[in-house]
């Protein structure tokens, strides 16, 4: 397995660091002393045998196929060491609660496992990758040179496309990475491998942190997080990038405090003919869930402000006739 690690943080000794950062590290005493063991089942559809790791959490066997396939390297690695419950379901991803192994103190963190290719949903991505290098797990661009890839990429051959899944892992890795260190509300990254993003776990040992929308904000809390998403949101934009697909959904909530998630679709501000309306589109979202809380904010001058005191632009990007935003 082939696997990218955040060296500059030394997580043996950051309690002080997550603690500050609004994470509160937690142990699970029960899995303290316990790793994940090997069975071998059967694949009644295949009549083959295969290895399913055998944790606290019992998936379908479908799912232990390919969450099996997808984090046998990180357990034998002792990255983690049991999973417990799967945290959020989705149609390009699936998000885990995890114990952590010794590497990182044996808190509890998140998998977040891209679901295998004929069960993955995503949805027309040209307009988000428009822009964007494709890259392997170091971020690391594929050469024009490198005749193999660029042949398979542009044939869309099984193997192009695994390349195009490497990427958009690695595009989301980057991100996370970029605007942790730069100070934004997001979950602290901790491995990449081409299939899943191990990354700090919002909320506690009883229940994940929810997300926003699902959340009626205490009055006095109102303002205060909508200025801490418009300071995300001004971070994104210092870095040269946009959500993509900011909303009310992507933005967790736990005790008083938010961390905006899911950055795959990353977009170019500069390098993107759509990034203006797709960046006015995360903003008018915002806007939307704060305004059913209380606050009303006019979307599209608070989008020409952030944009023209962050984006040195001459004018606005045009939408070309033939490609268009992705809906929901």
């Amino acid at each position: 397995m082939n696997t990218h690690y955040l060296n500059d943080l030394d997580y043996l000794e950051e309690d002080e660091q997550l603690q500050a950062l609004g994470f509160r590290p937690t142990h699970h005493k029960l899995h303290d002393k316990r790793k994940p063991q090997a069975t071998i089942s059967a694949d009644p559809q295949n009549d083959r045998e295969f290895d399913i790791l055998v944790t606290t959490y019992q998936p379908g066997l479908y799912e232990a196929k390919w969450l099996s396939e997808s984090l046998r390297g990180f357990i034998e690695e002792e990255l983690i060491v049991d999973v417990l419950s799967v945290i959020k379901g989705g149609k390009e991803a699936s998000v885990y609660r995890c114990v952590a192994g010794p590497a990182h103190n044996g808190r509890i963190i998140a998998a977040k496992v891209y679901r295998p290719q004929q069960f993955r949903n995503l949805r027309n991505d040209a307009a988000y990758r428009e822009g964007r290098s494709i890259v392997d797990l170091g971020g690391e661009a594929i050469k024009e040179n490198d005749r193999r890839s660029q042949t398979a990429l542009r044939k869309k051959t099984s193997f192009g496309e695994e390349l195009r899944h490497v990427s958009w892992l690695a595009h989301e890795y980057d991100a996370l990475k970029r605007l942790y260190e730069a100070g934004a509300s997001v979950p602290i990254p901790l491995a990449v491998s081409e299939n899943v993003i191990l990354m700090d776990y919002i909320g506690d040992d009883g229940i994940a942190a929810p997300i926003l929308r699902s959340v009626h904000l205490e009055h006095k809390e109102v303002e205060l997080l909508f200025e801490e998403l418009v300071r995300n949101i001004r971070i994104m934009l210092d870095l040269e990038m946009i959500h993509g697909d900011l909303s009310a959904y992507n933005v967790l909530y736990w005790r008083g405090e938010i961390t905006l998630i899911d950055f795959p679709q990353v977009v170019d501000c500069y390098n993107n003919r759509q990034a203006y309306q797709l960046f006015e589109r995360d903003v008018t979202r915002i806007c939307e869930y704060f305004a059913s809380q209380g606050l009303e904010r006019d979307s599209a001058v608070l989008a020409q402000e952030l944009w023209q005191k962050h984006i040195i632009q001459t004018e606005t990007p045009v939408i070309s006739g033939d490609i268009g935003i992705p809906n929901e």
